[in-house]
């Protein structure tokens, strides 16, 4: 049995096609110059993952369980439709949500494996260990590396496959980044081939407020944490207390936007960058965007990508999308 399980799990490294970041070049050219940012990828330490994991927790922040409903209700559908020989998800994280997909290739009979894109092996080899045990059908062919470094270096698949790119992450790119990736996700689908994308929803600027804003303050604590990530890795000296966490909407591009905010004038040396940042009160650093869609805005980001949409999923308060796309052009159909 342990051989069985043993062999339905593998890892490939990814290599990366275009050049990525590393946090000192992401500071250098982000924190020196006013105005200043960071990247959210160094939010998830082991403890900005913990603390993001509570997050979606909060009676606040309604976007993974209305997504994980969503995907409930639609997996079978998706599934049916699609017969995928593979499912390949960006940024899989535990795979949390996507077991509904496997729980629906159960239910129709179908065996696709599993290729888990992150950037952290021994998660996506925990992770894979716990669905190979689940699931006795399924293969998992743990990818590890960035998909920001570009996806040309996949390994080869055989057959009709389902590419996933969940959690409403697409908000967090810039609208350039945005149309970039899911044009490389394009470019390595064949005919059959889909894609099925969630993406958070334009709402009322209340609802957004407090999901980012949470009473219990554990989101304070997630953007404020990314202080001891960057002491830690900077060789920095940023005092948290002198920091506040501001989280807004802004409605002219649609989009959250987080911030840490100096409470007061201050100096912060970064060791490794031999560099010193004169803080004045109420000087911002962004550390996140998340944007945020209309239908509309969807369709045509995915069009411009010569993706066509087949199936929108959403719930009956609109509040979220999980999109079905395919190479090429098609009607749309809703659900």
């Amino acid at each position: 049995m342990e051989d069985n399980i043993a062999s339905r799990l593998t890892s490939h490294r990814v290599p990366a096609v275009v050049p990525v970041q590393d946090i000192l070049e992401d500071a250098s050219a982000g924190l020196i110059d006013a105005p200043r940012s960071m990247p959210p990828k160094y939010f998830y330490d082991e403890r900005g993952s913990q603390l993001f994991d509570a997050i979606c927790e909060t009676r606040e922040y309604y976007p993974t369980r209305t997504e994980e409903a969503l995907l409930r209700t639609c997996a079978r559908e998706v599934i049916e439709q699609l017969r995928p020989d593979h499912i390949v998800e960006f940024g899989s994280g535990t795979a949390r949500k996507t077991r509904h997909l496997f729980d629906a290739c159960d239910r129709v009979g179908e065996t696709a494996a599993y290729w888990p894109f992150d950037v952290c092996e021994e998660m996506l080899r925990d992770s894979g260990q716990q669905l190979v045990q689940e699931y006795d059908w399924l293969r998992v062919n743990a990818l590890v590396g960035d998909y920001h470094g570009g996806l040309a270096g996949l390994p080869p698949r055989e057959g009709r496959c389902l590419y996933l790119f969940l959690g409403g992450t697409i908000g967090n790119f810039t609208e350039q980044e945005a149309a970039t990736f899911l044009a490389e996700v394009r470019a390595i689908m064949r005919p059959g081939d889909g894609l099925l994308l969630g993406a958070d929803r334009v709402k009322d600027p209340g609802v957004l407020h407090a999901a980012y804003n949470d009473e219990s303050g554990v989101t304070a604590q997630f953007n404020l944490n990314l202080l001891q990530v960057l002491n830690r890795e900077l060789d920095a000296d940023f005092c948290d207390t002198n920091f506040e966490h501001r989280a807004l909407f802004n409605a002219r591009a649609s989009q959250i936007e987080m911030y840490l905010v100096s409470r007061c004038r201050q100096s912060v040396h970064l060791g490794s960058l031999g560099h010193t940042l004169e803080l004045e009160a109420g000087e911002r650093i962004l550390t996140e965007i998340s944007r945020k869609f209309t239908p509309a805005r969807l369709e045509s980001l995915l069009n411009g990508a010569g993706l066509a949409v087949q199936q929108h999923f959403e719930p009956d308060n609109g509040w979220f999308s999980l999109v079905l796309a395919s190479p090429g052009e098609a009607s749309v159909t809703s659900s």
